[in-house]
């Protein structure tokens, strides 16, 4: 049995596209449980709409508090009865082969529980911007190559890489990712699903575009919003402080990361390791003493120990940063 697993808010100017393009897969699914976390437009009418002409089961779930993205899911998931499952967001577009696309990958690789896929990304107006979600984050040829040698985890402790919008589970692994915590920060639903599967070895992918992921302003999660990058200028005449909170924000993530999967019975401790280590580099990094002349020696001890790495590739950028500014 195959279940999509949709959570809606005030999603009714693109769910009708999501919803035909659920409908037209060349496997069909068997159910759609759609939890809505209190929207205020007519989303409850698009989805009862198509569900009184499509061809398989629809569920609707109206949440009477909001819940937020993660714990909407956590509830979505739950409801669903098919063996696999398919997350879905509601303003995406699947290509009409993605749930036999996952399908058959997750019946050749039985020791797999998730797969995920890169994804085109679209505009308001469907029509694609010219890069796909892994060429945003990076996730080339060497970063694929990595994660198929069991270094997945590792790869996600420097960032996300699994979009939900693109991932597929089964049932069956759940009971061991719930409940999903929410106490810290960027830590959403599938960013941990991601990370206790990855310390498994347990999620592979798919490296194909497998749904047009739609990038606008009003999206709860994912790419909608901009990096704003700080300017040579201001890095120079901004209070030190100022700098030194996304640093301690960064090191307070991987503790509470780290402290979470530490308590995760089936994950080997081994693989916390680097885990571990960036936490405390990026603790050191935020507590590096104000006068440059000190700072050379612990920053000195960190790039020899490769620790920069755990904050850019270009390591020597983030080096430099803490000496002078």
């Amino acid at each position: 049995m195959i279940s999509v697993a949709m959570c809606t808010y005030n999603g009714a100017k693109y769910l009708p596209q999501q919803l035909e393009s659920i409908a037209n897969q060349t496997v069909p699914v068997d159910e759609l449980v759609v939890c809505d976390d209190g929207s205020t437009d007519n989303t409850i009418e698009v989805i009862k709409s198509f569900a009184a002409s499509c061809s398989f089961s629809v569920a609707i779930h109206s949440n009477i508090q909001n819940l937020g993205s993660t714990k909407n899911f956590e509830k979505c998931l739950n409801l669903c009865q098919g063996e696999i499952i398919f997350l879905c967001d509601q303003d995406d577009k699947w290509r009409e082969d993605k749930v036999e696309k996952q399908l058959a990958y997750l019946n050749a690789h039985p020791e797999k529980d998730a797969v995920f896929s890169d994804a085109m990304m679209i505009d308001n107006d469907s029509k694609p911007v010219g890069r796909t979600i892994w060429e945003e984050i990076e996730f080339n040829a060497a970063m694929q190559k990595k994660w198929l040698g069991g270094k997945a985890h590792e790869i996600l402790f420097n960032g996300f890489v699994v979009t939900g919008a693109t991932l597929a589970v089964r049932k069956s692994c759940l009971a061991r990712l719930m409940p999903f915590p929410t106490h810290v920060e960027d830590l959403i639903h599938d960013a941990w699903m991601a990370m206790v599967l990855s310390l498994e070895d347990k999620i592979g992918f798919i490296a194909e575009n497998l749904i047009s992921y739609r990038r606008h302003e009003s999206q709860q999660v994912g790419f909608g919003s901009k990096t704003e990058y700080v300017r040579i200028n201001d890095r120079f005449s901004r209070p030190r402080e100022e700098k030194l909170i996304p640093i301690k924000e960064k090191a307070d993530k991987l503790h509470g990361m780290y402290l979470l999967l530490r308590e995760l019975p089936f994950v080997p401790r081994e693989k916390l390791i680097k885990l571990y280590l960036a936490q405390n580099h990026f603790y050191r990094r935020a507590s590096l003493p104000e006068n440059r002349l000190l700072r050379i020696s612990p920053i000195f001890q960190h790039v020899v120990k490769g620790y920069y790495t755990f904050s850019s590739k270009d390591w020597w950028l983030p080096a430099v940063g803490d000496l002078l500014e």
